[in-house]
């Protein structure tokens, strides 16, 4: 038995089928297009369609093949604990739709395992349906023995997708791995649950429509449904007993042995660590290339979940800072020429990562303060399971980890409750997660199906035509087929050939007309509920439309140019970010109306007014360049190799349409654009935020919904002008003095009020008596006050003195005295004189100081000279 590296396992897999007739297609993302399934878990995911016959092979294709990235995580806690489980693997496929069946599937699985892979004849196993005497027959014919041959049960060897629909018998190819690995009886054989037979092909023959009765009921076209783990049979023929130990895995694992200091092999617990990380960095890495961000909930939280595990496990090995760019790095060279999207976003998954991990380090300190307070609150010696999986849960924390802090402290965790809480988890994951390929099974889109598959693609013309005549091919209603549909009704016409572009990518649906002889149908959106099938949601305006009636179909062209203008330039902000902040910013999301476009691109930090300053001037730098757009078609290979911005996250294939803005922008785009960027007139950013965890969001405007934005500014600004009675480019300044006075009013204000609340004030008002003149007048001492607060304390006191009077008033400030005296015009009358007061007084504090007659203050040395000071003032006034 030959060495073979999984790159040569992985290319004669595919050439062999290739060979045999099936077409070669490329992993699809791990991002199902079925709503059904979070993640892509299987290779026949993407070939749904073609199973269900609503889509078809062209000659002279019998089949086709796949290497599909997987991702699975219903048991993540398992993951690493064994050598087989994986989070991330690649699944070797074959998969006919009516074309070739048992005979074939079985001869070819046999020479492929003989002939290609060289495993040994007389070490291979096979596993069929008990009542599958079919398939053992067509075995015995290939030369397998009998004693080679097992029957199993329903629950091995009889796939199902659900209580009723396809399903069928299957047929499953064992390794002996040898006596040595086996339990010892002498009756053990494939299906036995020690290591002695090892799967590593599983050929399924969904032959059936299961019944509600339970009958099998035979379909009309017999499939062929196929999965060999390229890790798994990559260990048997690199004589390993881990899928750890193949050569990619093994390669990762290597990372963490340098990065730590350690040794594989030499400790269990290093060793459970190391592979965690090797794995699940390369679920990471994968997730985010196709368009998976950490977040929350669904595929997001998978992806933080699995990324947490790895950083924690590196953190059990003391990597305290972020690593895991390490193992990108090491993965993009060992796969990237499999898989280019993890070439292409390389850097935006490196950023995503170490965004991740230094925020997690945060998380994990509120794990240990958590952890702390619970002990501290513990009243006996034993940690509940409860809170021992809230840590792990909430916070990512390994149990062992938290058993370890424990101990340190003489406490003990609940591993019976912890174990309880965690089968808890797993079966409310089971039930809310549909289950790996079964799950894809689930019936599509109802009546939009039915039409897709009867009527076949609606022929778009709306490139290059805003009008074009067509027929009417179908009509729903209320999710049902009608003939007709009358003035006043409303429903969905599908027509052969429509102008119409129906939502998609973030462009939102044309509206327009449908005319007819007689009757009118206003169009108010477009959707294409199957991909292909263009539906025309219409109000019926004026007399009545049936099946099969000529229309002559008219998009909106103004609204449609507004659209255009928006769309192209989400193209030219997105090089312009991606200039301005970097190449790690992915478009993320948009939406492209007819008012405004919407644009969220991968980013780590709010982009600052300076920078999207910049990008607003680079953007309309090229807009104003009035350059042509070219429109094309070419191979996705061709587009990659050219360097064409590819969606992030969205799915392509083997043809695609290429849009340029000349060499600044060129993406790949199935919307509707400009013929030249000075249609676009100009673009003004209009917001910049924030919409979850490393994603951003601008919202823009051009043309004329720009137009419409500054005048709207602009008569803002000039209302703002007449309010602050100043011309509309000093409104700036003139709002700022504004600001500036009303502040120093408030402070004003509230320095008077804290006088006014000052204990003080009350004594001071209590001991007013009355001068020689008749007036009243306060003489007395204030606790800690400046100058200032001193005349604030002279406005309430003249408030409320009841009749105009004066007040000679002594404080400290920093040790230092301050003397203040003032009067009401009154009392100046009178003959009050503060200016004089103050003179007289100042000596005593050993200052001096002056004023007017109605207030005058003085600072001095010495604040034991106070109380004689206004001793001075009374033998002056009284």
């Amino acid at each position: 038995m030959e060495y073979m590296t999984s790159a040569e396992i992985r290319e004669k897999y595919l050439s062999f089928f290739e060979e045999k007739g099936c077409k070669r297609m490329p992993s699809s993302s791990l991002i199902p297009d079925d709503p059904s399934l979070l993640l892509t878990s299987a290779g026949m995911v993407q070939f749904k369609p073609y199973f269900l016959q609503q889509k078809h092979l062209e000659a002279p294709y019998i089949g086709t093949t796949t290497v599909q990235k997987c991702v699975r995580t219903n048991d993540i806690d398992i993951i690493g604990t064994t050598g087989r489980h994986l989070s991330f693997f690649e699944m070797l496929g074959n998969f006919s739709f009516g074309e070739y069946f048992k005979e074939e599937m079985c001869a070819w699985a046999y020479e492929f395992s003989t002939e290609v892979l060289g495993l040994p004849a007389e070490r291979l196993y096979f596993t069929v349906f008990e009542d599958d005497d079919e398939t053992i027959e067509i075995w015995k014919k290939l030369g397998v023995p009998d004693s080679h041959i097992s029957r199993l049960g329903e629950d091995d060897n009889f796939w199902r997708a659900g209580p009723t629909g396809p399903c069928g018998p299957c047929s499953e190819l064992y390794y002996d791995q040898g006596p040595e690995f086996g339990c010892g009886s002498p009756d053990c054989a494939p299906g036995c649950d020690c290591d002695r037979f090892l799967e590593y092909w599983n050929c399924v023959f969904t032959q059936y429509d299961g019944q509600e009765d339970g009958t099998l009921k035979p379909l009309p076209k017999k499939n062929i449904d196929t999965g060999m783990g390229l890790e798994r049979i990559a260990a048997i023929l690199q004589g390993v007993q881990s899928n750890y130990e193949t050569d990619v895995l093994r390669s990762l694992v290597a990372v963490g042995e340098r990065l730590a200091g350690v040794e594989y092999g030499a400790d269990k617990d290093a060793d459970l660590s190391l592979r965690i990380m090797a794995d699940h960095s390369r679920a990471v890495t994968f997730m985010i290339a196709d368009g998976i961000l950490p977040s929350n909930e669904g595929r997001g939280y998978v992806l933080r979940r699995l990324l947490r595990r790895a950083v924690m496990k590196g953190h059990l090995l003391g990597l305290d800072k972020p690593f895991l760019n390490d193992y990108v790095d090491e993965i993009v060279r060992l796969m990237g020429h499999v898989y280019p999207e993890i070439v292409e976003n390389r850097e935006l998954a490196r950023r995503v990562i170490l965004s991740e991990e230094e925020r997690f380090g945060a998380t994990l300190r509120q794990g240990r303060a958590f952890l702390d307070e619970a002990l501290a609150a513990l009243s006996g010696t034993t940690l509940s399971g409860e809170q021992a999986f809230a840590l792990h849960d909430t916070y990512g924390f390994p149990v062992e980890v938290t058993r370890e802090l424990c101990e340190e402290r003489g406490i003990a965790v609940d591993m019976d409750g912890f174990a309880r809480c965690m089968d808890e988890q797993r079966e409310r994951a089971r039930a809310a997660n549909t289950k790996d390929a079964e799950a894809a099974w689930s019936t599509y889109g109802g009546v939009h199906a039915e039409l897709l598959e009867e009527l076949g693609p609606t022929a778009f013309v709306g490139y290059d035509k805003l009008e074009s005549e067509a027929r009417v091919t179908a009509i729903v209603k209320d999710g049902a087929r009608v003939q007709t549909l009358s003035a006043g009704e409303a429903g969905e016409v599908v027509l052969d050939t429509t102008p119409f572009y129906a939502e998609m990518g973030g462009e939102v649906g044309d509206t327009g007309t449908l005319r007819s002889a007689g009757a009118v149908a206003e169009v108010r959106d477009t959707q294409a509920p199957e991909k292909g099938l263009v539906a025309h949601k219409v109000a019926m305006t004026e007399g009545a439309l049936s099946v099969g009636d000529a229309v002559t179909a008219t998009v909106d062209a103004e609204r449609r140019a507004r659209i255009t203008r928006n769309h192209t330039a989400t193209h030219i902000l997105h090089a312009a970010l991606r200039q301005v902040l970097g190449d790690h910013v992915k478009q993320a999301g948009s939406y492209v109306g007819p008012d405004r476009l919407r644009f969220d691109f991968t980013h780590f930090e709010a982009v600052s007014p300076e920078q999207l300053a910049e990008v607003e001037r680079v953007a309309n730098e090229h807009i104003m360049k009035a350059v042509p757009t070219a429109i094309y078609e070419t191979s996705l290979d061709a587009a990659r190799e050219a360097g064409v911005t590819a969606l992030f996250g969205e799915k392509y294939g083997d043809v695609v349409r290429v849009v340029e803005a000349g060499d600044f922008s060129r993406e790949l785009c199935g919307g509707c654009h400009v013929g030249n960027t000075a249609e676009i007139g100009f673009a003004k950013i209009v917001s910049e935020s924030s919409v979850g965890a490393n994603l951003r969001r601008i919202e823009a405007v051009t043309s004329y919904g720009a137009l419409e934005y500054v005048n709207s500014r602009e008569a803002e600004l000039k209302a703002a002008a007449a309010t602050l009675k100043c011309r509309p480019l000093e409104v700036a300044d003139r709002a700022a003095a504004n600001l500036k006075a009303y502040k120093d009013l408030q402070a004003k204000s509230k320095r008077s009020a804290q006088v006014a609340a000052g204990d003080g004030m009350e004594a001071l008002l209590a001991g007013a008596v009355t001068a020689k003149a008749g007036y009243p007048v306060v003489i007395g001492r204030m606790g800690e006050a400046d100058a200032g607060q001193m005349r604030n304390a002279w406005d309430v006191l003249r408030a409320r003195l009841g009749a105009p009077g004066a007040a000679v008033l002594a404080a400290q400030k920093d040790d230092k005295p301050v003397l203040l005296a003032a009067g009401a015009p009154e009392a100046v009358e009178a003959g009050f004189d503060a200016g004089a007061v103050i003179k007289a007084i100042a000596p005593c504090v050993k200052g001096g100081g002056g004023g007017k007659p109605a207030m005058a203050q003085a600072g001095g040395k010495d604040a034991a000279g106070i109380d004689a000071a206004l001793d001075a003032a009374r033998e002056m006034l009284l």
